[in-house]
């Protein structure tokens, strides 16, 4: 705690600082609302997993993932946009305050998954950004979804907005290890800098290579068990606009 507190006084004008303290309770309760979130969204893609075990013996699903943004991530990121800190502000503006990861065995779980949840009456699906598709320039690959989900308090209802990432195994393994190698180390600092960027980007496209290989293989052996295609055109056209906010 004290480590935040100055981060924020370093950071921050006085007043500002004063304020955040002031909202010391209230970033609490927001907090685990937020948490609260993770674990409805995460109950549902369990029960999802098991369901389909059962009637597809396979789980799509190997492993699910969930983390509640850190203050001192909040603080940074409202600052890079140029907005107000505050709770009204991160509540506005940041959409993946709570974010769960869902790892998949193969492609094609990775849009059933989101099909699936999407689908669900209590869900609203605000956002997709299909970064499988459309990789990002660096070479990630992933599919982001934005969702609001109702969580029940005492006090009635609140729907809350969680950012869902769904990815297979490999491309988690890039994601992972590409964090790594980048953490507190700005790769544009490093000597050779365009060529370790190049070559990270190689691999990240030879990971999708071999999505695409493995995804042609198990269709091979479970040709029965073909999962319907998911029509991400017609999954988008079911989201409600988030008026251009990013993830």
């Amino acid at each position: 705690m004290e480590r935040v507190k100055t981060f924020i006084q370093e950071r921050l004008l006085p007043e500002e600082a004063e304020k955040l303290y002031q909202q010391g309770a209230k970033f609490e309760e927001i907090m685990m609302m937020y948490g609260c979130a993770l674990r409805e969204v995460q109950t549902k893609l369990e029960v999802l997993n098991d369901e389909l075990s059962v009637r597809y013996n396979r789980n799509p699903i190997e492993f699910i993932k969930t983390r509640v943004k850190k203050p001192l991530s909040i603080v940074n990121k409202l600052q890079r946009r140029g907005l107000e800190v505050s709770i009204e502000s991160m509540v506005e503006n940041l959409n993946d305050v709570a974010g769960i990861r869902v790892i998949c065995y193969f492609l094609d779980d990775i849009y059933d998954v989101a099909r699936w949840l999407s689908s669900q009456d209590d869900i609203r699906l605000l956002q997709v950004k299909d970064y499988i598709k459309n990789p990002k320039p660096n070479g990630y690959r992933s599919l982001h979804l934005i969702v609001e989900v109702p969580v029940f308090f005492s006090k009635g209802r609140q729907m809350m907005r969680v950012e869902v990432q769904i990815r297979t195994i490999a491309m988690d393994f890039w994601a992972s290890v590409d964090h790594q190698l980048k953490y507190k180390q700005d790769i544009e600092d490093v000597e050779n800098a365009d060529e370790l960027s190049a070559e990270l980007k190689e691999c990240a496209d030879i990971i999708a290579q071999t999505d695409a290989r493995m995804q042609a293989i198990k269709n091979k052996i479970y040709p029965g068990n073909a999962l319907p295609k998911t029509n991400m055109d017609k999954l988008k056209k079911l989201t409600i606009p988030l008026n251009n906010r990013e993830i």
